[in-house]
């Protein structure tokens, strides 16, 4: 088929979508094929990059473009991540789409209708109803009833803190303070003083430690390919995973597959037999950890048999992993971001993890675990969390007392500046919270979802940046703003250690602004313009980049070779017997005791179990005798976001599927393709069942973020007292046919 001189099987070789995408809607290839008949101009390069992860830093993505639109994108030449996916490839689909949002729109009845009646509204009126709602409701009830929120992507982050501590409230949060990252950066800082996934394995490194994550699924190419390369090299793997993944079949000596939620308990085993064998590294030990007698106290009743009869791994394997991890030395480990605390005893099972490299001395030396020796200058350890200076952190931490969760969870407001926002439902039915303002805000991300979406029809105002109408979201807010996708973006650039990227968008379509350009604006007609550049996206980076003598000229000239910040001192390791772990310049941990903490000075403050001790989560039963993993990654599809943004990635899976092992399967009388309903005790949903060894019998496997198979409907409020995270990850269920 030809649609005005471009076939569909040619569009599709540019698009890199592969066959599966050659069933896409007509109305897209014409909608492109279109906007290239009227774009003369002769082809031109452009660079950005893909948030379709939601991570920072990206991949880079090189594109062409005739005018202001694009023709077609490749991997960007030389970038750290300089392979994409078909999660890149789909954002190019995204930006033409029919749906997409081009204008702001303003509900016009009352919340709880059946339909908003939404209306397309100009900018001017729209900025009239933020600003104005929120001078209202600041002067009638403080500046602290008004939440910032950021959920995906993270682009805005740092944009958004500036715009809440300028208006006044201590009270902005994001989605990593919901269910992502911030669950085991807060464990990290508990025991470490300083977040780490781990460190890719260096030519000294002998063993790795992989623990909760599959990198050929939820990570950048570049770091599954560094792995493969170890393997090759003869560094020895311990996998741990409940699941069958790539990662465990490709790079498993050993392979330990725990139930889920028992990540203490298996550490704790593992940590027992390092001590009676002698095998730690009894002088890092006695010098740099704070309760190590305790530690060897509380692990010496975790036997390998009682640490297999709570985990499910057997005896010999754990034996064997503490033998192999602790006598290849160096080792080093990589981390999940989120994959181990998703449970109700969450920070102290991924603060077990972290204590077993510890105890090896394995901690910033080289082939180990290592903490960077030259972090960017105040840049505050990434996009992740912003540069402080420019989040005005020291102004939010003056206001630390009105955070709304201080008082439900103390020890996560001591480690986080975004503020733990599971129990939102309760500080807006106390009055605490009048008015929500979101970019990238989906309320599926919550457990029981619809008490959420109950809650926020009470709130006096609320507004919403996105790509697309969300019908799960934005029946329940005032006001949705049309928010730039990747290739229309500015800001932020890319951050890789010491090396930086700046982009070359094209405009926007229609009335479509970025998310900064529209926290900027705000800030702006609140009576701030010098704070907020006048409203200038470019003059806030500069604001930023001037930290390390840059702009965002100097990124544009460099083009898509970057440029390089030089190192202010040699890298270093064992960082901390010389001070330079620390702020105040002393040697040791960035901790209160100065050391990593197996025994947690702040927990211990705040009357928490200081230990990274094992608690029995939520079990299972006669009527529920499944385990429910939720949130697994597949390599093509991030989040929902995904499902009606690009319809070539939801034609590789359209609706949502159960994995299950082949024996659970049987004995329900469940064949591939069979629609099942999953329950928990607190809901259920249909999804179609997937049979596959990839889960181990007793467990099941769903993604998350589907509309009509909305998986955390089944997952109940209750959360981990220090991270405050759900136990999306070990839920008892059942599943039967349809």
């Amino acid at each position: 088929m030809e649609l005005k001189g471009i076939s569909r099987r040619a569009f599709m070789k540019v698009a890199g979508a592969g066959a599966a995408a050659l069933a896409m809607s007509d109305r897209l290839l014409v909608s492109q094929a279109l906007a290239q008949k009227v774009a003369p101009d002769k082809e031109e390069a452009g660079y950005t990059f893909c948030d379709a992860c939601n991570g920072v830093p990206f991949c880079g993505i090189k594109f062409s473009r005739k005018g202001n639109v694009i023709t077609g994108i490749e991997p960007w030449p030389g970038f750290p991540t300089a392979s994409i996916c078909s999660k890149a490839y789909g954002t190019l689909q995204r930006i033409y789409h029919p749906n997409r949002l081009k204008y702001p729109m303003k509900r016009t009845k009352p919340k709880g209708s059946s339909d908003p009646g939404f209306v397309r509204i100009s900018w001017d009126e729209a900025y009239g109803m933020i600003v104005g709602n929120m001078k209202r409701i600041r002067e009638k009830y403080g500046p602290h009833s008004v939440f910032f929120y950021v959920g995906d992507p993270k682009e805005p982050r740092a944009s958004v803190q500036r715009l809440a501590a300028t208006f006044g409230s201590v009270n902005y949060g994001d989605e990593s303070s919901v269910a992502c990252r911030k669950g085991a950066y807060t464990a990290e800082v508990l025991t470490y003083g300083f977040g780490t996934t781990g460190s890719p394995a260096t030519k000294e490194t002998r063993s790795m430690l992989v623990w909760g994550t599959n990198p050929p699924y939820s990570g950048p190419a570049n770091a599954w390919q560094g792995l493969l390369a170890a393997k090759e090299r003869g560094v020895k793997f311990i996998v741990v995973d409940p699941r069958n993944t790539p990662t465990a079949a490709t790079l498993a000596d050993i392979h330990l597959q725990p139930r889920l939620g028992t990540t203490a308990a298996l550490a704790a085993g593992m940590m027992h037999v390092i001590f009676e064998e002698g095998l730690q590294d009894e002088a890092f030990c006695s010098k740099w950890i704070n309760g190590i007698d305790e530690l060897k106290a509380y692990v010496k009743t975790f036997t390998p048999a009682k640490a297999a009869e709570i985990s499910g791994v057997p005896e010999k394997r754990i034996v064997d992993a503490a033998r192999l991890y602790a006598t290849t030395k160096p080792g080093g480990m990589t981390l999940s971001a989120q994959g181990t605390t998703h449970d109700l005893n969450a920070a102290n099972n991924h603060r077990a993890i972290l204590m077993v490299p510890a105890i090896c001395g394995y901690l910033d030396i080289p082939g180990g675990v290592e903490a960077p020796s030259n972090p960017l200058e105040g840049f505050g350890g990434g996009w992740f969390n912003g540069p402080p200076a420019f989040c005005m952190r020291k102004k939010m931490d003056e206001m630390k007392p009105q955070r709304m969760d201080i008082k439900d969870f103390p020890a996560w407001a001591d480690c986080n500046f975004d503020v733990q926002v599971n129990r939102i439902i309760e500080h807006i039915q106390e009055g605490k919270i009048k008015a929500f303002l979101a970019w990238g805000f989906n309320m599926m991300i919550w457990p029981q979802t619809h008490e959420y979406q109950k809650a926020f029809e009470k709130l006096e105002f609320s507004t919403a940046v996105d790509f697309f109408y969300r019908p799960q979201t934005h029946p329940y807010v005032d006001l949705v703003l049309p928010g730039a996708v990747n290739f229309e973006r500015l800001a932020p650039f890319a951050v890789f250690g010491r090396k930086l990227y700046g982009r070359a968008p094209v405009k926007p379509l229609g009335e479509c602004k970025e998310d900064w350009q529209i926290a900027l604006e705000i800030g702006v007609r609140l009576g701030h313009p010098d704070v907020f550049f006048n409203g200038s996206v470019e003059g806030a980076c500069n604001d930023i980049l001037k930290m390390w003598e840059a702009s965002y000229e100097a990124l544009r000239v460099a083009g898509e070779k970057g440029i390089v910040i030089p190192p202010r001192n040699p890298d270093t390791y064992q960082k901390y017997e010389t001070g330079r772990m620390r702020q105040d310049k002393k040697p040791g941990f960035p901790t209160p005791s100065g050391k990593v903490e197996a025994v947690s000075t702040i927990l211990k403050m705040h009357g928490f179990t200081a230990l990274p001790e094992y608690k029995e989560g939520l079990k299972t039963s006669k009527e529920y005798p499944l385990q429910l993993l939720s949130g697994g990654r597949i390599p093509y599809i991030t989040h929902s976001k995904w499902r009606e943004d690009s319809p070539w990635l939801l034609e590789l899976e359209n609706s949502a599927t159960l994995t299950i092992h082949p024996d659970d399967a049987a004995k329900r009388g469940i064949k591939k393709g069979d629609y099942v309903v999953l329950s928990s005790q607190w809901g259920e949903l249909r999804a179609k069942a997937k049979l596959s060894i990839m889960v181990m019998p007793g467990m099941v496997g769903i993604m998350h973020g589907w509309a009509k198979a909305n998986v955390n409907e089944l997952v109940p409020r209750m959360f981990d007292p220090i991270s405050g995270y759900p136990p999306y990850k070990e839920v008892p269920v059942q599943v039967k046919k349809a």
